[in-house]
């Protein structure tokens, strides 16, 4: 071996330790960054002819667990789907109300049979009177609040559809632009595994709306799924196509085309199919918000609103007033009808008769709602017959409760407690999908970069290197020698 091949082994020595110390140093600084590959150098012997000449770069390969990675990422959707349904179910049953809490719908209808109560106990009482009609009027305006909220979920949900389809969108166009940029990178020998992170943080922001499934071809360019197969990146980026609303009411619904629901490459996605097109991520769940949980739940109030109305509606409980005609609570002022439910919690009203400030008077509680005239004011009848309407026992014929038979407080009370299950079982499913998560989370992490391991192959590097100077050092000091002899 010749002293210059001597020098030249060496330098390409102190190359590859130079170049081996930046790769361990960007490991270490990015030691917290969220999604950054690992980092080796590739090193291999460089052969002159038959004989070594030292050693030389292969390349920067950027290590992943596909796996792991691929589990914890499904973990993400589940977790942020679940998360949707357990935030919308708290917010329902908030909503609602706990009897407890002052306002809510069960203290509103607690209120309203005590004022009918004192007022049938002293029917000659104003005070009475006006304080029953003003409880009434409470009862309908949380019943029409209930509603309202619902319907304001359902709208957020729908704008929210629209922001995430936007952001996946976003990213999917990104992701295809990359694969680009990462192929031409390979085939010009440089490194790629920078664009491969940026691929990967723009993956994590689709991740929590839709499950993947993601693999890299022999180029490190990405394809992308979704996990029941649809193509989101496959050499092109899918387009989802969205058309969100402006306003939402109870009677509108993908199903008649007053609700857009999603396109992929303008092909229909069927959301309710079997399996449901992109189902499992935070993108399902909002549709789930918008178009069964909120539905759910405004077909439940609209029942509650159709009991309380049609008790004090049924024949004969009022004589003053003609068969089918409206009675204390009406739809938006004409008598309520199950063909009509959709929405009625949003439409129920007090009977003008009885409101003074619509020119009703309050006597007509008590004398009936289609009296001209005010009647014995101690004549408590009527208001002792819609006492005991409100408590008798009948079926409830719609909004997905039981066929028991119950009093409209027992309805309520089964309202609120639906509305309770349905949360607590939501909260304990994300509880569970909490833990899955951090626990993939976790070992992901403890596959990324570790400083201890790198510190130590740092040192390493200090001693190749230093061993590489010394070797230089040798070499130009025997060269120096021969030149000192020739002279």
């Amino acid at each position: 071996m010749s002293i210059s091949s001597t020098l030249s082994n060496a330098l390409s020595g102190l190359t590859v330790a130079g170049r081996s110390a930046d790769v361990v140093s960007s490991n270490i600084a990015n030691a917290m960054t969220e999604g950054y590959g690992v980092r080796r150098l590739e090193i291999a012997s460089r052969v002159t002819g038959n004989a070594g000449s030292g050693a030389q770069i292969g390349g920067i390969l950027r290590t992943e667990d596909m796996v792991l990675l691929g589990q914890r990422r499904l973990a993400d959707a589940e977790l942020s789907a679940l998360g949707t349904e357990a935030g919308f179910m708290t917010r329902l049953e908030t909503l609602i109300g706990t009897p407890d809490q002052s306002g809510s719908l069960s203290a509103r209808l607690a209120d309203f049979e005590a004022t009918l109560t004192a007022a049938a106990n002293s029917p000659h009482s104003q005070a009475h009177l006006s304080a029953a009609v003003e409880a009434a009027a409470a009862l309908a305006g949380q019943i029409n609040t209930i509603s309202d909220g619902i319907q304001a979920e359902r709208l957020q949900a729908d704008t929210a559809i629209a922001r995430a389809v936007d952001t996946i969108n976003g990213a999917l166009g990104q992701i295809a632009d990359l694969n680009t940029r990462i192929r031409a990178a390979q085939d010009g020998g440089g490194e790629a595994a920078s664009l491969i992170d940026a691929q990967n943080a723009l993956v994590e922001e689709i991740a929590p709306f839709i499950p993947l499934q993601a693999r890299r071809d022999s180029s490190a360019a990405l394809y992308l799924y979704s996990q029941d197969g649809e193509a989101l990146v496959d050499g092109q980026a899918a387009q989802l196509g969205f058309t969100p609303v402006a306003v939402m009411a109870p009677d509108m619904t993908r199903t008649d085309g007053t609700l857009s629901g999603l396109t992929i490459n303008g092909r229909n996605l069927r959301l309710d199919g079997t399996p449901p097109a992109l189902a499992g991520g935070e993108l399902a769940a909002l549709f789930a918000v918008r178009d069964a949980w909120g539905t759910d739940a405004q077909a439940r109030i609209d029942a509650v609103a159709r009991d309380l109305a049609e008790r004090l509606q049924a024949p004969g409980l009022d004589t003053t007033l003609p068969s089918g005609a409206a009675s204390l609570f009406t739809d938006a002022g004409v008598p309520v009808t199950a063909a009509d439910e959709v929405g009625l919690a949003g439409r129920l009203r007090l009977n003008a008769a009885v409101d003074p400030d619509q020119g009703g008077a309050v006597w007509r509680l008590r004398d009936g709602l289609g009296a001209a005239t005010e009647g014995a004011i101690g004549n408590a009848t009527f208001l002792t017959a819609q006492l005991d309407a409100l408590s008798e026992l009948r079926p409830t014929a719609s909004g997905g409760f039981s066929g028991a038979a119950r009093s409209l407080s027992g309805l309520v009370s089964d309202h609120l407690s639906l509305a309770g299950l349905a949360r607590q079982t939501a909260e304990t499913n994300e509880s569970h999908a909490s833990a899955r998560q951090s626990a993939l989370k976790q070992a992901e992490l403890a596959g990324g970069v570790d400083t201890d391991a790198e510190m130590q192959r740092l040192l390493q590097i200090e001693q190749v290197f230093a061993a590489n100077a010394r070797v230089v050092q040798t070499a130009e000091a025997m060269l120096d020698e021969l030149m000192r002899i020739g002279a």
